[in-house]
Order: structure tokens, then C-alpha cells, then sequence
């Protein structure tokens, strides 16, 4: 099986910007309001998109979330949020059960700067007790590019971490839109959070407390692989636990679109720790003229390293995301029994 490990619904039915744009116009009085998006528009949306793009390219299973840019962190209250963040996850339900042997649902979390994680922490255990999610995106700078909350080190984030481990759930770091003209949202926003995030990780103490803690670094961690030698040194000078250590206790998705970038995240975080992934359909939705292929169609780029085993190729399409996301296995069967019926 190729699971692909990091897919958005970017192609919600037009209701769910109407419902966005009347909760925008209505900030001063916000109330939670209903989404009008029938069943047939959720397919029409996903059979011409992610459904057709995953049959052309071989790809069997989706790990499925919101919009990452749209949820929006920096926006509004800590009620608009909310409000926000269970519509939108709402209809990633809907879809996975729409699609049961296709999608998988993973969840984003209402998060608000300076807001602690009590209702991020309630609204993981909802998607996963009652809408069967595997885990969720957590974004460590919710304020949109001026990095206002505590880093992912701090005991700020700790109930999240503590409820990410009852629920046996995961986390993939990923950041939300900016709103700091400095950075362009996907082109530096989202590979400096990456980064960022992997370097208040590594001078933490979040493994220690949470040995068990299982947490996703998208699109191919940023910067580590390139600077893998420089992250070496910082622990060498710091005596920090050795980089080649601790990377093992993160996982690394493959959303890097060329063969030369694949081969250095795969050498650097090891076979054991990357999945397959395309963010698809996401941040680079245009064609390479080197290769006549979508920058997304990234399975080729894998396919080419000719010296990863067979062991190896299992490992990095289906056995690490099982092994990254332990609710999967389950939540496949689940859906495998709803599909056959």
C-alpha cells in the first residue's frame, strides 16, 4: 500500500468560504452557524481533484486535513477559532466517510496567540474519540510570523503533549498562514517553522518527559536535512544529546519535489523515519518544465534512488506512517469494513 501522509482539503465546496467570510463579517458577534454543503458537492470537489490525482498517480490512502493556510491562527478570538476549527473539521469527516477506503482524517487544532491549549486539547480528544482521527497539525507560532507563544520546548505546550500521548495520537508540526509581510506563507513561513520548530525541539527536554510522544516535521524539515552538520555541531557545543540521536525520535514527510533534495533528507533522517508525502493538493501546484510532471508528483523522485531496497521503499510509502501515526492501523480496517459493505 503507498499512503500518502500529508494531503489538505484545499478544494472545499464554495459553502465553506461563504461560512468563512460571514463568520469574518460577523467577528463582534461570533456564533458557531452552519455550513450548507450537500454530500454530492464534497464529491464533485474531491473526484475531480484529490481523488483523480491520487488514482493518476498510483498513491491508495490519504492522511486528510483542513486547510493549513486558511485555519487562520492569528485571526479573530479564541472563540472565532473554535468555531472555525470544528466546521473544518467537521467536513473532513464527512469526506473520509464519503471516501472511507481513501481518506483518513487528521485535525487541526483551534489555537489563538497566548492562548493556552485547553480547547486544542478538547477538540483533539473530540476527532479522535468520536470522528475516529489519527492526530492532528499543531502550529507553533500561532500569531502568523511574529512567534508571540512560548517555544515548543516550554511546559506552556505541555497538556497538549500529555494529551497527544493518552490518545496514543500525533502530532504534524505545520504552520498556518502568516500575516507579517516579511514572509511569503508557504516560501519561507512554512520551511522557517519547520526549522524552527526542529531546533526548540532539539535544546528541550520534551523526549525525556515524553519518551512516547510521537511528532511529524512537514515538508521535509525545513532546512535540517541541508544543515544537518551545522545541528551536529550545536550539539557537540552544547552537549545536547548527539544530532544523529535525536533526529531518530522525529519523522520527516517527503514534500520536497526534486530527486537531489530526497536523497539528502533520506540519507540524513534515515529510511526508518520518512513517509511518503506530497501535500497535495498544497503549497506548489504548477508543472516542472524539467520534468513534465506537477512539482507534487513527487513518487518519482523516490522511485529514482536506485539504491533503496525493497525494505526500504516499504518502509517509506506505508510501514513508517503506521509505525509514526500507531491509530492508523486501526482506523484502515475501520474503513476498509465501511467500504466493503
Amino acid at each position: 500500500m503507498i499512503i500518502d501522509a500529508h494531503g489538505h482539503y484545499t478544494t472545499v465546496p464554495p459553502g465553506m468560504r461563504v461560512f468563512r467570510a460571514l463568520q469574518i463579517s460577523n467577528m463582534g458577534r461570533p456564533a458557531k452557524g452552519v455550513v450548507n454543503i450537500s454530500d454530492d458537492e464534497i464529491r464533485s470537489s474531491l473526484e475531480k481533484g484529490q481523488i483523480k490525482l491520487l488514482d493518476e498517480r498510483g498513491i491508495d490512502v490519504m492522511l486528510f486535513s483542513p486547510m493549513a493556510s486558511a485555519m487562520g491562527h492569528h485571526f479573530g478570538s479564541a472563540r472565532i477559532s473554535r468555531h472555525w476549527t470544528e466546521v473544518s473539521n467537521d467536513l473532513i469527516h464527512r469526506a473520509c466517510t464519503l471516501y472511507p477506503d481513501r481518506f483518513v482524517g487528521v485535525c487541526a487544532l483551534p489555537q489563538s496567540p497566548g492562548v493556552p491549549l485547553k480547547d486544542s486539547c478538547e477538540e483533539l480528544e473530540r476527532c479522535v474519540k468520536e470522528l475516529g482521527f489519527i492526530g492532528c497539525n499543531v502550529n507553533p507560532d500561532p500569531s502568523g510570523g511574529y512567534w508571540t507563544d512560548p517555544p515548543l520546548g516550554d511546559e506552556w505546550w505541555y497538556p497538549l503533549y500529555e494529551k497527544l500521548v493518552e490518545l496514543n495520537a500525533t502530532a504534524m508540526v505545520h504552520a498556518s498562514a502568516t500575516c507579517n509581510p516579511a514572509f511569503h506563507t508557504t516560501g519561507s513561513h512554512y520551511l522557517n517553522v519547520d526549522a524552527t520548530a526542529f531546533m526548540q525541539l532539539l535544546e528541550s527536554r520534551v523526549f525525556k518527559d515524553f519518551p512516547t510522544l510521537k511528532l511529524v516535521i512537514s515538508h521535509g524539515g525545513g532546512n535540517v536535512p541541508y544543515q544537518a552538520a551545522r545541528y551536529r555541531a550545536l550539539c557537540l557545543m552544547n552537549k545536547w544529546e548527539p544530532f544523529e540521536a535525536f533526529v531518530k525520535r522525529l519523522y520527516f514527510d517527503t514534500t520536497v519535489y526534486n530527486q537531489d533534495a530526497m536523497q539528502l533528507l533520506v540519507k540524513v533522517a534515515g529510511v526508518d523515519n520518512v513517509m511518503f508525502a506530497s501535500e497535495m493538493l498544497g503549497g506548489v501546484t504548477t508543472k516542472d518544465p524539467l520534468t513534465g510532471r506537477m512539482f507534487d508528483d513527487n513518487k518519482p523522485c523516490l522511485d529514482a534512488l536506485d539504491w533503496l531496497t525493497d525494505d526500504d521503499r516499504r518502509k517509506i510509502f506505508d510501514g513508517n506512517v503506521r509505525k509514526a501515526y500507531p491509530l492508523l492501523d486501526a482506523a484502515l480496517e475501520r474503513r476498509a469494513a465501511a467500504a466493503s459493505r
